[in-house]
């Protein structure tokens, strides 16, 4: 039986924090604003998997009311979802994201990123697209206040 996920994450961009995607450390001025480390590609997997599987969503599971989570690497989080999914008995086929920024760059990162995150959900490069794309100087994103990501993750039974 397969499953299929969508998640989505946005977070403002301040200074006086690091910018961490993908659980790497990119080099810019501003960092993401949030209770955790602000990871929204991770945070777009994580919603993903769990919409796959019909579950509440990163919000519900991790509050940022409880400040065990207040500034905790996002790579946890993922890792005890991504353990849930085994759990259920779960495996990933597939997952395909976007990161939307103006800037930085993500390219020269995403190797990288494909690395972290492949280790964590135990499968090949092969079987992860991450894509970076711009808004076009369009809407917050666009205007460099903001990054997002999205994700699609197929799940097997």
């Amino acid at each position: 039986m397969y499953r299929i996920g969508l998640g989505y994450d946005i977070h403002k961009l301040i200074e006086g924090r690091d910018l961490i995607i993908g659980g790497v450390k990119i080099t810019h001025e501003k960092g993401l604003l949030g209770h955790s480390d602000a990871d929204v590609l991770i945070h777009a997997l994580i919603d993903a998997m769990l919409g796959a599987l019909a579950l509440d969503d990163i919000g519900t599971l991790f509050p940022d009311t409880d400040p065990k989570y207040k500034d905790i690497d996002s790579t946890i989080l993922l890792k005890h979802v991504y353990n849930h999914v085994l759990e259920l008995g779960y495996r990933i086929v597939n997952i395909d994201s976007n990161i939307i920024a103006q800037a930085p760059k993500m390219m020269p990162y995403i190797p990288k990123m494909k690395s972290v995150l492949c280790q964590i959900l135990e499968i090949p490069p092969s079987n992860l697209s991450i894509k970076a794309k711009t808004k076009e100087k369009l809407d917050a994103v666009g205007q460099k206040l903001a990054i997002e990501a999205n994700a699609v993750v197929l799940l097997e039974k």
